[in-house]
């Protein structure tokens, strides 16, 4: 038996090398390795508030929130157009690189004075009157709500917002255009009523 002693040794020394080799192994640092992209800012407000963030056109409406990369803003256009016949829709249209479509816009009705008169004007008054009144029990402001017609804009891969005045429709494209147009960002925000 004189080859047990002798493999005892091997054994140790072996465990030993296999020791002192992970542990050097253990101390290698890799070099250095720069990331691809940088990461996007983090904004510093708390949740639930808006801060202007550099580099991010920022909204908050009474109907929601919507934030975007200047950077994927590809145009900010205004335009208005008659709506179903009876509607005259100011419209605020942000086109990114994404997928979605940002609608901002002011409804009014068509007519003298942005009035309908006749039987048009007294279906659009009763109709107003019963979704105020819908809205007063629920708790829902109807003049901020979006209306869609279905099927056509229900999933027409757009995001949108109705505004209560054309004035707060004005600001937020002047508000659009020079974020975009100075890639600096910027907030709007409508007067809360």
């Amino acid at each position: 038996m004189p080859y047990l002693p002798q493999m005892k040794t091997h054994v140790l020394i072996l465990t030993a090398v296999l020791a002192a080799f992970a542990s050097v192994e253990a101390q290698i640092t890799p070099p250095f390795q720069p990331k691809d992209e940088p990461e996007p800012p983090k904004p510093s407000a708390p949740v639930g508030e808006m801060s202007s963030v550099k580099g991010f056109w920022q909204v908050r409406l009474a109907g929601g929130e919507y934030a975007v990369s200047t950077e994927r803003i590809t145009s900010v256009s205004r335009h208005s157009y008659v709506l179903d016949g009876t509607l005259l829709v100011d419209e605020v249209t942000i086109d990114t690189t994404g997928q979605a479509l940002a609608r901002f816009y002011f409804l009014s009705p068509i007519g003298a004075n942005n009035s309908v008169g006749g039987t048009a004007g007294a279906v659009m008054e009763r109709g107003k009157g019963i979704l105020d009144a819908a809205g007063q029990r629920t708790g829902v402001e109807t003049d901020n709500m979006v209306i869609k017609k279905y099927p056509d804009t229900t999933h027409a891969k757009t995001i949108e917002y109705r505004l209560t005045t054309q004035a707060e429709l004005t600001n937020l494209f002047n508000s659009a255009k020079q974020a975009w147009q100075s890639g600096q960002g910027g907030q709007y925000t409508a007067p809360l009523k």
